[in-house]
């Protein structure tokens, strides 16, 4: 072989090596796909403006697993959801990522339609919700975290807002449609408010409700001479958090949330779980899930602790005098 043809050949084995690495390191990549419907997809990033995602991608990133490198992140958010949750869900499925990240009730509509997939949720009681055989042993598919702290987190939520609000006679609940008809909302809030000698005022909106929708919700609630508000927990409320304040505000309702940012937001209080510690416990449970363990020998773990936020600013507006005591008792207190 002449030299000028062997030096050739070697630049063009040359060129082709890195560019066939490359391929290889695209194709080995895993591939995480994060169902949240609710919320935009810009919002599903390292770089949001939502503290609990960026604490996520900063956990898989201190594991190991970084976004355009070994790992391909494919979000389907509110842009992606024209036709519902089913159809998207369904479409997430059909795409077959190596694992499936879902927050609130809508992973309920995974158990029907994927038992291979690996699936990391945050949401209430994955039991009730036929999601796993127990929070110890999953069994199947799923693992992740349950915020469902039973029954006595709504009435704790409820005792908090009457000693905020202690002329309180009829409570008013703004809840996600299919949430509240689930097996635990609905049901559990009822309870906690007859024992608490409450009659309820429910007003309910559906997926993907415009402020409007929000707005006709507060009147019915204020009509039907509610006092005081729960703003029962789901991501579609949380990430309406502040249209919500606003208009309970302008209504002149004290209201309870379930999440701090919705304090922040401008609501009066919360009563919450940390929702960056679980966002890390997921970014735990994918990395193990993308290392080979399986979903059905991670025990999901279980809220235990839970936050108090309140916004003295929002309390001057509503007229309200805030208890010295239950400022001390505050994680948060918001000036």
């Amino acid at each position: 072989m002449r030299r000028r043809d062997f030096i050739s050949l070697l630049g063009g084995a040359a060129v082709a090596w890195p560019l066939s690495a490359a391929a290889q390191q695209s194709t080995n990549r895993k591939r995480l796909a994060i169902f949240s419907p609710a919320e935009p997809s810009a919002d599903l990033h390292e770089h949001s403006k939502t503290k609990a995602w960026r604490a996520l991608f900063a956990e898989l990133r201190r594991f190991g697993q970084i976004e355009g490198q070994n790992l391909k992140v494919e979000r389907y958010g509110r842009e992606q959801n024209t036709s519902g949750p089913e159809a998207l869900a369904t479409e997430v499925v059909r795409s077959n990522p190596d694992v499936i990240y879902v927050i609130g009730p809508d992973a309920v509509i995974f158990k029907k339609l994927t038992s291979r997939i690996p699936i990391v949720v945050i949401t209430g009681d994955p039991v009730k919700w036929g999601l796993a055989e127990s929070l110890a042993h999953p069994g199947g598919n799923f693992t992740g975290a349950s915020i469902d702290a039973g029954p006595s987190i709504h009435g704790k939520r409820i005792a908090l807002l009457r000693e905020m609000v202690p002329k309180m006679s009829k409570l008013g609940c703004l809840a996600l449609r299919s949430h509240w008809n689930g097996p635990t909302a609905g049901p559990l809030i009822h309870a906690a408010a007859e024992a608490a000698g409450l009659p309820l005022a429910v007003s309910l909106v559906e997926f993907g409700a415009s402020e409007a929708d929000y707005r006709a919700a507060v009147e019915s609630i204020s009509r039907d001479g509610a006092n005081a508000v729960m703003v029962v927990p789901s991501p579609e409320t949380f990430q309406n958090s502040t249209w919500i304040a606003k208009l309970l505000g302008d209504a002149k309702l004290p209201a309870i949330f379930s999440f701090t940012e919705s304090v922040e937001a401008g609501g009066l209080m919360a009563y919450s779980f940390d929702l960056i510690e679980l966002n890390k416990r997921a970014a735990n449970n994918i990395d193990a899930i993308l290392r080979g363990a399986r979903p059905g020998d991670i025990p999901i773990y279980q809220v235990t602790k839970y936050e108090l936020s309140i916004n003295l600013k929002t309390a001057k507006q509503l007229g309200l005098s805030v208890p010295p005591a239950l400022v001390a008792s505050a994680d948060t207190v918001i000036e």
